[in-house]
């Protein structure tokens, strides 16, 4: 059945079971990390808070321009939701992220913490895991970024497509999930606001925008789908 309550011992098998497939698709939901004063709502929705992230990137990558550090910081962000929410999804369950929490250093890894958990189950998934990651988290934290540093949104949409194509990489390499997540993938990339944003060739996925990190010094280096490389 699509959109039927899946229970919080269904979510937490699911996401426990995405942990095995590495650091990008896990979230934690052990109710004792409520001590934890560091964790924060996601999405952030304080751009003195997010801005100071920004600065704190760009000093890690070496750079002084903050649209660099704001993109790339937006595509970690983008890949750290939608992997777990695809994977989940790809199994059958679609958690509601909607008391999703993260913590986050410059150099450390984007912990996240699902403090309620609660989804659904679908055989259909992609407008739930459109709903819970485009519209309850992406769309908002495009809205706090842009508060801090002013990005196309063709660049930012177009981060979060590529950010969704490498989820399905890395998640396909698990035979049982490699069809399904294939099919969301393709599903979701039809919908707005990614729709357009690239198109898979012989070659792989090929987007129509720039996450800027070829301006990352030395500078020169792109990305595999980056719509500057020759094709």
């Amino acid at each position: 059945m699509n959109g039927e309550a899946a229970t919080a011992d269904d979510v937490r098998e699911v996401l426990a079971r995405n942990a095995e497939l590495g650091p990008y698709f896990t979230v934690v939901t052990d109710p004792a990390e409520s001590a934890d004063p560091t964790w924060r709502p996601l999405p952030e929705h304080d751009p003195g808070h997010l801005g100071g992230l920004v600065d704190a990137y760009a000093g890690r990558l070496g750079t002084a321009d903050r649209r660099v550090a704001a993109s790339i910081l937006f595509q970690g962000l983008a890949s750290r939701l939608w992997s777990p929410a695809v994977a989940a999804a790809a199994r059958g369950i679609v958690p509601d992220l909607s008391s999703l929490h993260w913590r986050w250093a410059p150099g450390a890894p984007v912990a996240l913490w699902l403090a309620d958990p609660r989804g659904w189950r679908a055989d259909a998934p992609a407008a739930l895991v459109h709903r819970a990651v485009v519209d309850g988290q992406l769309r908002p934290l495009r809205k706090t970024l842009l508060a801090v540093v002013k990005l196309a949104d063709g660049l930012l949409w177009g981060n979060a497509a590529s950010a969704l194509v490498g989820t399905a990489h890395a998640g396909g390499r698990r035979p049982e999930l490699a069809a399904p997540i294939r099919a969301l993938t393709e599903d979701l990339l039809t919908r707005e606001p990614l729709r357009g944003t690239g198109a898979f060739t012989r070659d792989g996925f090929a987007r129509r925008s720039c996450c800027l990190y070829y301006k990352v010094p030395p500078g020169g280096e792109m990305c595999g789908d980056c719509a500057l490389l020759p094709r």
